[in-house]
């Protein structure tokens, strides 16, 4: 190997044959776990062929062993056995295949396959794929039902009818695949897959009826579970019957103990929901009625007030009111200004009989003095001769000029 090659010097093929066998040769012995699925023992062969198969995976390898070893098997080995193998691989340089010799084969018991089965279950646990946190709801009506389950299958005639006597409307998307065997988990993972990616699809159901701990084996299987686990449609589990408890029943986001109960789960009944319309229906009427009867009651008690009742009554009761107390505020007025007129002559006459005037007419005069002082002349001594005086009597004024001698008079 440590020559490279070149197209000037290419290796022969017996060369690269031999140079394979070596490195496989380095390999040495190891156990391997499987699933038989073919068997080739031919009545006087000395060598058996089998293949076996990886259930989580299309992988497989080519098994050469003893016909006589494979004839001593109690009990004899089947398609579909779970099998641990020891041997060394072997490389057939004559026709370029490879293959691994066995001398050992057991087959794995139903107690180790449950105690593996155990430990799966505590690995997802502990992951957290079991947590009701992250259960999905199922829709109240899903627009299309996947469904994965065996072609022809009682399980698949119970999902079907059971969903169809509730919703005769449901439609589904059928995947028939394997159910157990070495091909179940392969065919499995396709149809999640593809129903999965479809958008019209809204819940997926894995149904299987039921059947021995090694017929549910691929509802157990490790990448089965994780795939339900990544899928972003809910799944519903539906496997076996009601003791039966595979891995993927905790994964899935809804568990139904049998097919039967699955077909009930995944769709509402139409008669219950009929009647649970009509009951809604019952109840809006007679809440309308009972708003409508309160209503009009209040309508009624509104109309029966007074105020409503005769609505001109308080108008006029109201119009009488203002015209009493208009005449009432007449009235009033009318005193006052009666009394303050009296008022007013009376303080007139005061004035009148009180004032100069009066005095005038009863013959008495005001004297004043003219020259430069408009003054009352209150004695004959403001009065010397010559002075000009005012003399005012009722009717008007005098002027005159007092003479040189006074009047003793």
């Amino acid at each position: 190997m440590s020559s490279p090659t070149s197209p000037e010097e290419p290796w022969p093929v017996r060369t690269v044959a031999r140079k394979i066998a070596e490195w496989i040769n380095r390999l040495g012995a190891l156990w391997v776990e499987g699933q038989i699925t073919q068997i080739s023992l031919r009545p006087g062969a000395a060598t058996a062929f089998l293949t076996l198969r990886d259930p989580s995976a299309d992988v497989s390898l080519t098994l050469t062993c003893s016909a006589a070893m494979l004839r001593r098997m109690d009990p004899p080995l089947a398609d579909g056995s779970r099998v641990v193998v020891h041997g060394k691989f072997s490389y057939f340089v004559n026709r370029g295949t490879l293959s691994l010799r066995v001398d050992e084969i057991r087959a794995v018991g139903i107690g180790e396959l449950l105690a593996r089965i155990e430990r799966l279950r505590k690995l997802l646990a502990a992951e957290g794929l079991f947590d009701a946190a992250r259960k999905r709801p199922l829709p109240f009506l899903p627009n299309r039902v996947g469904l994965i389950t065996g072609r022809a299958s009682a399980a698949e005639h119970d999902v079907l009818t059971n969903a169809r006597l509730r919703w005769p409307a449901v439609r589904f998307e059928v995947r028939n695949v394997a159910v157990q065997g070495a091909s179940a988990v392969p065919q499995i993972l396709g149809a999640l897959d593809e129903l999965d990616r479809d958008p019209e699809v809204d819940v997926i159901v894995l149904a299987r009826g039921g059947g021995s701990v090694e017929d549910l084996l691929p509802f157990s299987d490790e990448a089965l579970c994780r795939a339900v686990s990544r899928c972003r449609t809910p799944v519903v589990s539906a496997i076996g019957h009601e003791p039966d408890s595979p891995v993927v029943d905790h994964v899935a986001d809804v568990r139904c103990s049998t097919p039967t109960g699955a077909g009930k789960r995944i769709v509402p009944d139409v008669a219950e929901e009929t009647q649970r319309v009509h009951q809604l229906r019952d109840r809006a009427r007679r809440a309308l009625h009972g708003w409508v009867d309160r209503e009009r009651r209040l309508l009624d008690a509104l109309r029966s007030r007074p105020v409503l009742a005769d609505p001109h009554g308080p108008l006029d009761q109201r119009a009488e009111q203002v015209e009493l107390l208009r005449d009432r505020s007449r009235r009033a007025i009318t005193a006052v200004l009666t009394a303050e007129q009296q008022s007013l002559a009376a303080t007139r006459s005061r004035l009148t009989t009180l004032g100069p005037a009066a005095t005038l007419a009863r013959g008495y005069a005001i004297v004043q003095r003219v020259d430069g002082v408009d003054g009352v002349l209150r004695s004959v001594d403001d009065a010397p001769p010559g002075t000009r005086l005012r003399v005012r009597v009722a009717d008007g004024a005098v002027h005159v000029v007092v003479p040189g001698q006074a009047d003793e008079d």
